[in-house]
């Protein structure tokens, strides 16, 4: 899969996409990630992406013109994109839209900065905007990240144990049970007995009602109906 993130801080995102898990996707050929510059498409000597906004009203606002430039160069080049604006204003981002993701052939991913874009980039081209949370970055660079880690790391081939990604939290709409590792005991804390046992049906049993516990006591929303969530978001 080819991954283009466009951002005016390509420097920044560099040393990430190298390392672990989008390092490993890489070498491995299950993904292509490649950092594309906004100014490199900007239309004067100044290299010009962003202006005062009309109306007034504090900050700077992203040009169209970089933005589509930059979008329709790619696509003559590489073919039609799955766009995704990172925006506050998005979807919500699940593990089940990783998963929907995943089946793409092409993901550009646009990251915001200042005020925000102009709205006729959103009018003009088709975007599926996408939110990693309700808080307010300087930028989409982190959520980018977060989107393509989020994609890479359930490619075939990419973790070391398949089942890593297929038994974790969020992927039955709750959480993970506990993880324990040696020492056996720590600080008088004791891994408790059934994982020491053996005995497997007894193990699945005990961390599908972990997971049920930790999902009740920590994120309780994870049980809710789509349709509850959303309105339990609106009242927030």
């Amino acid at each position: 899969m080819l991954f283009c993130i466009l951002t005016l801080f390509p420097e920044a995102l560099e040393p990430y996409i190298g390392t672990s898990i989008l390092g490993i996707a890489q070498a491995k050929g299950a993904a292509e990630i490649r950092l594309v510059d906004i100014r490199d498409f900007t239309r004067n000597r100044h290299r010009t992406v962003d202006d005062r906004p009309f109306g007034g009203g504090p900050g700077m606002v992203l040009k169209p013109e970089p933005i589509f430039d930059c979008v329709e160069w790619l696509e003559r080049r590489f073919g039609t994109f799955h766009k995704i604006l990172l925006t506050p204003d998005g979807t919500p981002f699940r593990q089940g839209k990783a998963r929907s993701l995943v089946e793409k052939d092409r993901l550009l991913l646009c990251c915001g900065r200042y005020e925000g874009f102009d709205e006729r980039i959103r009018q003009e081209l088709e975007w599926d905007d996408i939110s990693i949370g309700d808080f307010v970055l300087s930028g989409g660079e982190l959520p980018a990240l977060c989107v393509t880690e989020a994609v890479c790391r359930l490619m075939p081939g990419v973790l070391g144990d398949e089942r890593s990604a297929e038994v974790e939290s969020f992927e039955a709409d709750g959480l993970d049970h506990p993880h324990y590792t040696r020492p056996r005991v720590w600080r008088g804390r004791e891994v408790p007995d059934v994982l020491i046992g053996g005995d497997h049906k007894k193990i699945d049993a005990w961390r599908a009602n972990r997971r049920t516990e930790r999902t009740l006591e920590r994120r309780p929303d994870l049980t809710q109906t789509p349709e509850t969530r959303t309105e339990t978001r609106q009242k927030d």
